[in-house]
């Protein structure tokens, strides 16, 4: 369940100053890891679903290894793309998947298409359009918009950065990592440019994985602990807020 709309400029201020905080300690701006052109983002979004970074990297250097072009990627025997991306979890889901994504934007583009004409729509238009296809929901069309060169302001929300919000309380206990990202991105300027989301992005990414992990968050050394109830709790012995927030 969301939190009031009352408490909405409240959580807005903790945002930016949490974003401040972070940024400064993780060493904000950060340089885009990616230089994909939106449908090979896409593409390795889709890859990188429940895998880690290393494996779904070396699924997709397989992966476009073994298919010079995405045509043939979406032609090609689902076995074939399934061994080729063998090293990423559940290929046998993802290759009919991505196919299946692959034919979807064949169709609606008329034939081949690369995605850069999303660089005229607006962010929730370029996200609409997106997540109309089956298989793309907001973390894929966000990772897409924003990481690919297209360098659109749309912010993706993973599992880290879910579970640091939510013990922060700028989400509800009960906010899974999909609803999260309309909540989230409405707390942030609407001005903000792709390096401003991205920094925000990372910034509370690289806080769940070097402090605020899933088991044993480091709280006494945290740099927001004053804004987190969560960490409060847990360092004074008080019951611990109940979160359904994922690992």
């Amino acid at each position: 369940m969301p939190l009031p709309d009352s408490d909405l400029e409240a959580r807005r201020t903790k945002a930016l100053l949490v974003h401040e905080r972070l940024c400064a300690q993780y060493g904000a701006p950060f340089p885009f890891f990616s230089t994909k052109d939106p449908l090979s983002e896409l593409i390795s979004a889709l890859l990188s679903h429940r895998t880690r970074n290393q494996d779904s990297h070396r699924a997709y250097q397989q992966l476009v290894a073994r298919f010079p072009t995405w045509e043939q990627v979406r032609d090609a025997p689902t076995e074939e793309v399934q061994a080729a991306i063998s090293s990423c979890t559940w290929p046998e889901q993802k290759a009919p998947r991505i196919q299946a994504v692959l034919r979807e934007i064949s169709a609606r583009c008329g034939g081949p298409c690369d995605l850069a004409f999303l660089a005229e729509k607006t962010v929730p238009e370029a996200r609409a359009w997106l997540e109309t296809i089956p298989g793309v929901g907001p973390k894929t069309s966000a990772a897409t918009l924003l990481f690919s060169s297209l360098r659109l302001p749309a912010m993706p929300v993973d599992s880290h950065h879910h579970r640091v919000a939510q013990r922060l309380n700028l989400i509800g206990p009960k906010v899974g990592t999909e609803a999260a990202h309309a909540l989230l991105e409405a707390l942030l300027p609407p001005d903000w440019s792709a390096q401003q989301v991205y920094d925000h992005h990372e910034a509370l990414m690289f806080h769940g994985q070097k402090c605020c992990y899933f088991h044993s968050p480091a709280c006494g050394r945290c740099v927001v602990l004053d804004q987190c109830p969560f960490g409060q709790a847990r360092l004074s012995g008080a019951p611990l807020p109940v979160l359904a927030y994922s690992k």
